[in-house]
């Protein structure tokens, strides 16, 4: 039996935190507009559903306690995040005039790409999914189940992120602020690398 009471919180107090991804989304409808924010948000979900299935074939476990497997991801997580880091913070000090907006890395590609290598790279997302899923349920069947909500959860969380991104760049905001948004987010990736490479995720 599913205890959705205990759940339900759960998945939404974990969905609301802000995290790598949910910043993400927040910068890309900044930067590029709800819909190519919405679909970089696809290919979050489509991470979290990988994981999601490697919990339920019984793999989650297997890789949680495995302390090479969680160092290597969690190390092209790192290196992800630092890269994204530098790129914001080189974009913060150059002019994002037009051509820059719609420049490199601005496509709806790149930015679910983005969005899915952030999330797959993330050890701490698998450990979640790993850890809160069986919490609740006491079959496959129902971890699939929980996976699905959660993966709702994510995107309704992921759309409140979205719409105030969207607020925000919904006039045209002045260089000198998309200038301070880059910078902010730069320095919050590479402050998320930090936190991630000092971690022993034990």
């Amino acid at each position: 039996m599913i205890d959705w009471a205990g759940f339900i919180p759960a998945a939404v107090l974990v969905s609301l935190i802000p995290g790598a991804n949910q910043l993400l989304g927040l910068s890309n409808a900044v930067r590029y507009g709800p819909a190519r924010a919405l679909a970089g948000v696809g290919g979050r979900l489509a991470a979290f559903v990988v994981l999601i299935a490697l919990v339920v074939a019984g793999l989650g476990a297997v890789l949680a306690t495995s302390a090479t497997a969680l160092e290597v991801i969690k190390w092209v997580g790192v290196l992800y995040l630092v890269w994204l880091g530098i790129t914001s913070l080189r974009s913060a000090a150059r002019d994002p005039g037009p051509s820059h907006i719609e420049g490199a890395g601005g496509g709806t590609r790149s930015i679910v790409v983005r969005e899915f290598v952030v999330a797959i790279s993330n050890p701490k997302a698998l450990l979640l999914f790993a850890a809160l899923l069986p919490q609740f349920a006491s079959s496959g069947f129902e971890i699939a189940v929980l996976g699905l909500a959660y993966l709702v959860v994510e995107l309704v969380i992921g759309l409140l992120y979205i719409a105030v991104g969207s607020r925000l760049g919904a006039t045209g905001i002045p260089a000198r602020t998309q200038r301070r948004v880059d910078f902010g987010a730069g320095v919050v990736f590479l402050g998320l690398a930090t936190l991630l490479a000092v971690d022993d995720l034990a």
